[in-house]
């Protein structure tokens, strides 16, 4: 959801990114997980020696974004093009765009269509809770993008400063932003929410003071448009959901866990050159990977550059890229049960083939 899209196309755009839409699909997809068995594979079958039919130790893999391929997927281009997933011992890895009309990351896990994919907290935990053996094994993001932008001539700061104003709140994103009120003791009769569509036209037309955001899109594309602006994020009041999550099936933590580490090497060189070239994650984005989206390079660049705030941390670099402190593990867990999510940590996060890794390669760190 990172790229300048018009109004018509926009709705489907934040629907598939917004946080009861996540859990709605997910669930519609989900609800018999239990029942399900998979009808594909992921995976090349491994011959007599060993190695897989096209002769590489863990064959291909099919990896499912969570969204269309832009600059939110760039460690993922960085590791295919410069080879750190061959390198790894895959044939190849299937990057496979989501998008509004996709199957969620969770349906392709329950079917065995995909090995691997990037998701949410918000989206994983309800598919658990409702049969699926799966588990958050990292996280890209340390921060969840959402925030309520508003004009810099008349900035919101935090939720506090909404009082009494008129905030524009997307169908889809009710939840998530009535949980921000309940986080922060408020209600909604705090503020005047004002039924939303998703292009934020009525905000730089002052029709309304805040509107319900990504960080890393509506901020600068309004900028772009000579609209100066401000924002405050859901993270940092109370709603620290982490955001475009690893997730696997327990299986393959239990089963392959040395294909796992060996995928995770891999991602964790991706993302390092990502965060270190905003320049060139977007060159991938928008020539390569992204090429049939239409994306801008200058917004693409912005975007990476504003992206890596959300992807490092000052845990992040005393520990390594996707880690999750114990804390932030507790927090999530919490943020969940604000928006009316009940689920213990030890039933959605497993970060201990991640720590082993780093504790095997701290050259990774």
């Amino acid at each position: 959801m990172t790229r300048v899209i018009p109004p018509a196309a926009r709705l489907s755009s934040m629907d598939r990114r917004s946080f009861l839409r996540f859990s709605a699909l997910t669930g519609a997809a989900l609800g018999g997980a239990a029942a399900l068995s998979a009808c594909g594979k992921s995976t090349s079958a491994a011959n007599a020696n060993g190695s897989s039919a096209d002769g590489s130790k863990f064959g291909t893999v099919a990896m499912q974004l969570s969204w269309l391929k832009n600059i939110e997927f760039s460690g993922e281009y960085y590791a295919d093009n410069k080879g750190y997933y061959r390198d790894a011992g895959f044939g190849h890895v299937n990057l496979i765009a989501g998008g509004a009309a996709s199957t969620s990351v969770e349906a392709g896990l329950d079917t065995g269509k995909i090995w691997i994919g990037t998701s949410a907290p918000q989206t994983t935990a309800p598919a658990v809770l409702g049969g699926l053996p799966a588990k958050i094994v990292g996280t890209t993001y340390q921060k969840n993008p959402f925030c309520i932008v508003s004009s810099a001539a008349k900035p919101i700061h935090s939720p506090q400063d909404m009082k009494g104003r008129k905030i524009g709140v997307q169908d889809t994103n009710q939840l998530i932003f009535q949980a921000l009120l309940a986080a922060n003791n408020m209600t909604p009769n705090d503020v005047h929410i004002v039924q939303a569509q998703f292009d934020p036209t009525p905000l730089a037309n002052g029709e309304v003071d805040g509107w319900v955001s990504y960080v890393t899109n509506e901020p600068i594309t309004l900028a772009a448009k000579g609209f100066q602006n401000t924002n405050f994020m859901f993270a940092d009041y109370g709603l620290p959901l982490t955001a475009e999550t690893l997730t696997v099936r327990q299986e393959t933590i239990d089963k392959e866990r040395d294909k796992l580490k060996a995928f995770l090497t891999a991602e964790i060189k991706g993302w390092k050159d990502a965060v270190a070239d905003p320049a060139g994650s977007a060159h991938l984005a928008v020539d390569v990977y992204g090429k049939d989206q239409r994306l801008e390079l200058s917004e693409q660049t912005a975007e990476a550059t504003a992206q890596n705030g959300l992807v490092v941390s000052a845990d992040t670099k005393a520990n390594g890229l996707f880690t999750m402190t114990d804390q932030l593990i507790a927090s999530n867990i919490e943020a969940l049960a604000k928006a009316k999510i009940s689920i213990k940590a030890s039933q959605l996060f497993d970060l201990s083939v991640l720590r082993e890794l780093f504790a095997e390669h701290p050259e990774l760190k």
